[in-house]
């Protein structure tokens, strides 16, 4: 009689929403069954069974927040009943979220609130109720809120008597906020956990890590006519056919290798270097990104590198992602490049040490060796680091070897 319990599935998940069950109540289950669609901080997984039976009691409901380890579902074996399972109770968490990455406060299961919150602890309101609460008198502590979790949203303090029975509202706290009513009719935009775990990823990252920044202009001319070449070949052959980010992502892989510095974190007391260059290469989903990794990407062919890159953003933006398949990234790759973005300065991806800014192979006129002005290929490619690991000579090492790849991709093909 297994209870299913939400499980940790990224290194920084602490809690998840159940998107979508899969099975029913009263389903006949298999190991390996897909039972449910979860959204963690990184991605929206599926949950799979471990035990088979009958799935008899579902506890979380569909949009349903739970933390990771409590209980979401019971199976009962054949002959088994209810009144023989194991007492609904949660599971303990496996370990404790870091502080870096706080747990979220919305519960599990709104409940209706009958009374007043009480008016101690932190105070869940929207920005918009807290503006209008504010404008009007209205002290949030005495208002029930009906928004998800308890939380006091606009029509909670319009229908508030004004100054709330309780005196006027406190502040609120210094901080920046998006401003109210000031461009027609809004739309609140609820965050997920994604796109909560970029925004305190990348402000770690900004406000923690001391960055520094280097581009380097490359020729990409002989990259275009060695891909059209190769491309070429490979529609008589039937083949894959190769993306400008393909070799851009060897070459990147290769160039750690040769400057291994470049390939490190900055871990407190000590730097770790890694052994191998695994390739987190930033892909666009519907609600952020996420960063799908490519392991050991400085033993692979171009062919291989390729179709991983393909599987792994195919799986990416279908949502399919595994763990094992977007961590343990030692340097990442981002490219707007198709996006027809020149160049750019990302921000570094913690706990590593350097991120790739590749930009879009343009056309414009370039002085040849004859002092000749002719048409050009020319490719941007920026850097940045973690001063803490790596400094600027490093850098520029590793922004050299990669340039001399990008420059005679024909290497990459030994």
């Amino acid at each position: 009689m297994p209870l299913v319990t939400m499980p940790k599935l990224s290194d920084t998940m602490v809690e998840g929403t159940l998107v979508k069950w899969v099975k029913t109540k009263g389903d006949k289950v298999e190991v390996g069954d897909i039972l449910a669609e979860v959204e963690t901080d990184k991605a929206t997984m599926e949950m799979e069974a471990f035990d088979e039976g009958i799935l008899s009691e579902l506890y979380v409901a569909e949009g349903g927040m739970i933390k990771v380890g409590d209980k979401i579902a019971l199976i009962l074996a054949d002959g088994e009943t209810a009144d023989t399972a194991p007492a609904a109770q949660s599971t303990p968490t496996a370990e404790k979220p870091k502080a870096s990455v706080p747990a979220a406060t919305t519960p599990l299961a709104p409940a209706p609130r009958a009374a007043a919150p009480a008016t101690t602890g932190r105070i869940k309101a929207s920005p918009l109720a807290r503006k209008i609460a504010a404008t009007r008198g209205v002290n949030l502590s005495s208002i029930a809120g009906t928004g998800p979790g308890g939380r006091i949203v606009k029509k909670d303090v319009e229908n508030a008597p004004t100054g709330g029975g309780g005196g006027v509202a406190s502040p609120a706290k210094p901080a920046i906020r998006a401003a109210h009513g000031i461009a027609g009719e809004e739309k609140i935009i609820a965050l997920t956990g994604m796109r909560k775990t970029i925004a305190e990823r990348l402000l770690a990252s900004k406000t923690q890590i001391p960055h520094f920044y280097l581009s380097v202009t490359m020729d990409g001319g002989p990259l275009m006519a060695l891909r059209k070449e190769l491309n070429a070949m490979a529609e008589k052959d039937g083949g894959q056919k190769l993306t400008v980010n393909d070799f851009i992502l060897l070459a990147a892989a290769r160039a750690a290798t040769e400057v291994p510095k470049i390939n490190a974190a900055y871990d407190g007391d000590a730097i770790i270097e890694y052994a191998e260059v695994n390739l987190a290469v930033a892909v666009a989903v519907e609600d952020g990104l996420i960063t799908p990794v490519i392991k050991k990407a400085n033993t692979l062919s171009l062919r291989e590198i390729s179709a991983q890159m393909k599987e792994l953003a195919a799986k990416a933006r279908g949502k399919k992602l595994k763990p094992e398949e977007y961590q343990g990234g030692t340097i990442t790759l981002s490219s707007l490049g198709g996006f027809g973005i020149d160049s750019f300065l990302p921000i570094i991806n913690p706990p590593q040490s350097f991120i790739l800014g590749i930009g879009a192979i343009i056309k414009q006129p370039v002085v040849n060796e004859q002092d000749q002005i002719v048409v050009g290929h020319r490719l941007v490619v920026s850097g940045s680091g973690d001063h803490r690991v790596v400094d600027g000579a490093v850098a520029a090492e590793y922004m050299n070897a990669l340039r001399r790849l990008v420059e005679k991709p024909a290497l990459l093909l030994l």
